[in-house]
């Protein structure tokens, strides 16, 4: 293969309200913890299990960052896609650690809030360039799904006689 693909992502719970730092340049810099959670039935036991995995996200994207600061709460639910990027660093104790975030870069990346605000239905999608995408609901259940690619056209929601 000659190519490659570095490309994470997170439907999950904000488990911090974003952290906002400016870089010695002056860009905000938004970081903030997501958790996913998978759930199964023991064989064994029968009993209902649980693991949840949290995630360190970190936008240098200048509109993605706005858009987490105001919205993005603890306990908040988000779609997003970025890149992993594993950093070095020092801790307290003068130890070398590594650390891997999932990294939404300044013109790649997206972040949709899956949350209804306002008891409205459904959610809004940003997209890495600052474009906005709108979400489209299905008629049967509230259930969300993005609009098509092409970024800053609203989707219908589609509502037809097929069977399946």
């Amino acid at each position: 293969m000659s190519g490659s693909v570095n490309k994470v992502i997170l439907i999950g719970n904000v488990g911090r309200d974003p952290e906002v730092r400016r870089s010695a340049n002056g860009d905000a810099i938004v970081s903030f913890s997501v958790a996913t959670s998978e759930t199964w039935r023991d064989k064994a036991s029968g009993e209902r299990k649980e693991k949840t995995e949290w995630h360190n996200v970190t936008i240098f994207n200048e509109q993605l960052g706005k858009i987490a600061e105001q919205y993005v709460k603890k306990g908040t639910k988000i779609y997003l896609e970025g890149q992993l990027q594993t950093r070095e660093y020092t801790d307290k104790e003068g130890n070398q650690r590594k650390a891997t975030d999932v990294v939404l870069q300044r013109y790649r990346g997206e972040l949709t809030l899956l949350d209804s605000r306002g008891g409205a239905q459904g959610g809004e999608s940003f997209a890495g360039g600052g474009e906005r995408q709108s979400f489209a609901r299905s008629s049967g259940g509230g259930d969300t799904r993005p609009a098509p690619a092409g970024a800053g056209r609203t989707s219908a929601a589609i509502d037809d006689d097929i069977p399946f």
